[in-house]
């Protein structure tokens, strides 16, 4: 984690190649946020990213994110950075039983793949008098072991949420098989943004979100219009455990 490109160059060349792709696809470079995954980052490393401009953090382990949340921000101040700087994203599988202590917790849930999951979180922020702000996950790569929704039931998926009081649908999320050819990366990602179009039409929500993409293949989902993307070792190098 401490030879090659520091965490400083490694934002600056992800923020570049997000520009160039936004660029070359006619899209406005802040139309995309950066999504950065912490997981298993040692935190003073998290903290340079934050120095250097990374504003949204994405953990797939609750409990590592419940650790690392209330950790960081004595950290951004003995930094000299706004404690309250960072917006947490959880990606991961979001499993039943960890709904009640994931709800609250994060300013986006990216991976919500049931119904019954959908209705908890509702119940939950529901009582609570506050919105859980989701993600609908599509499993567009076809894998059996991937999660998500099949892509032939998303539509009616979204419209069955829709109506759970106690959430706000911004959108899809997915993921493409890992190493791809280009052709395929591309097929993935447009399958998620036509769905996404044709739920728009269906329900008359906005769902302005589409998180796609990770560091070996986010200039694709740029192309066919992620608004988040998911970059970890493009960032902070390869992880030594978990």
């Amino acid at each position: 984690m401490t030879s090659g490109p520091s965490v400083r160059d490694n934002v600056a060349w992800v923020k570049e190649r997000i520009a160039a792709a936004c660029a070359h696809h006619g899209r406005d470079p802040a139309s995309v946020r950066l999504v950065a995954v912490t997981k298993k980052i040692p935190l003073p490393l998290v903290v340079e990213g934050c120095r250097c401009g990374l504003r949204d953090l994405g953990e797939n382990r609750i409990p590592d994110a419940l650790d690392r949340i209330p950790a960081l921000p004595p950290l951004l101040a003995a930094a000299g950075l706004d404690p309250d700087l960072v917006r947490w994203h959880f990606i991961g599988h979001l499993q039943r039983n960890k709904a009640a202590k994931a709800s609250g917790r994060f300013a986006l849930l990216h991976g919500v793949d049931s119904l019954d999951l959908a209705e908890r979180l509702g119940r939950r922020a529901h009582a609570e008098g506050r919105s859980e702000r989701i993600l609908l996950e599509v499993n567009i790569s076809g894998e059996g072991q991937k999660n998500g929704f099949a892509p032939g039931i998303a539509l009616e998926t979204v419209a069955a949420a829709a109506g759970i009081p106690g959430l706000e649908i911004l959108g899809l999320m997915g993921m493409a098989r890992y190493d791809a050819p280009e052709p395929e990366l591309h097929a993935s990602f447009a399958l998620l943004r036509g769905l996404a179009e044709k739920a728009r039409s269906a329900t008359g929500l906005p769902l302005p979100e589409l998180s796609m993409g990770m560091s070996g293949d986010f200039e694709a989902a740029i192309a066919e219009g992620a608004t988040l993307v998911r970059i970890g070792t493009a960032l902070f190098g390869p992880r030594t455990s978990g």
